[in-house]
């Protein structure tokens, strides 16, 4: 029987997350409470929950899962496992145990298909010398898969989101792209080279996260996914701060330029246009399609009050005065 994953997924990887803005609407003015031990919770919209295990180190608590972005099982759990490791270096943590979470539909597809997912995301967490140790399945009309992971941080390497300030400059660590690469595979239009681009990009590891935890001069972390570079940016830039961004700086995957002259690309990609566009000056052509493209296991984008000049970041802007993001 050939693999067909696709044909059950109406957006893949972070493509079928809920766009931003009804998001915003489900959890409303939520508050989770207040418990001494927890630093970071849902109403700090961060990348992950963090919970202070003693005066020195913390916990990171993330959950990540959606539907295929590939055909391919074993990739598709690669590039799942990839994708939920990400929050923990998000926050310049290191994982320490998985579990995993799989929906499985036991009377379309042969549950061989299942196995060779958890084969996939296992050989990821393999790599940082983990391993998927427990999780849940249930029997479900389409796959979905993903994992709960843990991960340590001490407290004084500990990254957040939203504490950027006025001068930093910003960096990130993948080109953007892999929403356009994705929904051309599920057309069936993307070539086995873009297909090769989007399972590299998508399977490395944003391990430099742990790296860039440890410099103080870094202020601020988050991954890039399913809203797009400038809905995460956006994300970044609270409490009167806004962006210069370097638009000739960005990298983006040459095939996906391609494709987005096509104006082929996901649903979502209104959304997070519509979500950032009242802030955002200079969004004036095709650019939108891969700066506001959902990317699964995307980069991470984060900011230094120092210029750095390390193997595998790019500099594409400033952090200035304001709330606008300014496309320069």
């Amino acid at each position: 029987m050939p693999v067909n994953l696709l044909e059950f997924s109406n957006g893949g990887g972070c493509g079928c997350k809920v766009d931003p803005l009804k998001l915003k609407q489900i959890l409303g003015d939520y508050n989770s409470g207040s418990v001494d031990k927890i630093l970071v919770d849902l109403t700090d919209r961060d990348d992950a929950s963090v919970i202070e295990i003693n005066s020195d180190f913390c916990l990171i608590q993330t959950l990540d899962f959606f539907l295929p972005i590939v055909n391919n099982p074993y990739d598709f759990g690669k590039i799942a496992a990839a994708n939920a490791l990400s929050d923990v270096y998000a926050m310049g943590g290191a994982p320490i145990t998985a579990l995993s979470i799989l929906g499985w539909p036991e009377q379309k597809l042969p549950i061989e298909f299942a196995s060779q997912i958890l084969e996939g995301a296992e050989s990821i967490c393999n790599q940082v010398g983990i391993s998927i140790s427990g999780g849940h399945t249930v029997n479900t009309k389409e796959p979905l898969f993903g994992l709960s992971v843990n991960g340590t941080v001490k407290k004084e390497f500990l990254k957040r989101k939203n504490t950027c300030k006025i001068g930093d400059y910003l960096y990130i660590t993948k080109p953007l792209g892999i929403g356009l690469l994705s929904n051309a595979l599920q057309n069936d239009t993307l070539s086995e080279e873009g297909y090769s681009e989007l399972l590299e990009i998508t399977c490395k590891l944003n391990i430099l996260g742990t790296e860039l935890g440890t410099y103080s001069h870094v202020t601020a972390m988050t991954d890039i996914t399913g809203f797009g570079f400038l809905g995460h940016l956006s994300e970044m830039l609270t409490n009167n701060r806004g962006a210069e961004v370097f638009l000739d700086n960005i990298p983006v995957i040459p095939n996906a330029i391609e494709i987005a002259k096509l104006m082929k690309y996901p649903n979502i990609t209104t959304s997070n246009y519509n979500y950032i566009k009242d802030r955002t000056d200079g969004l004036n052509g095709v650019e939108f399609l891969w700066l506001c493209d959902p990317q699964t296991s995307g980069g991470l984008l984060f900011s230094s009050s120092e210029e750095m000049n390390i193997d595998g970041i790019t500099l594409i802007g400033r952090v200035i005065t304001g709330n606008r993001i300014k496309l320069v």
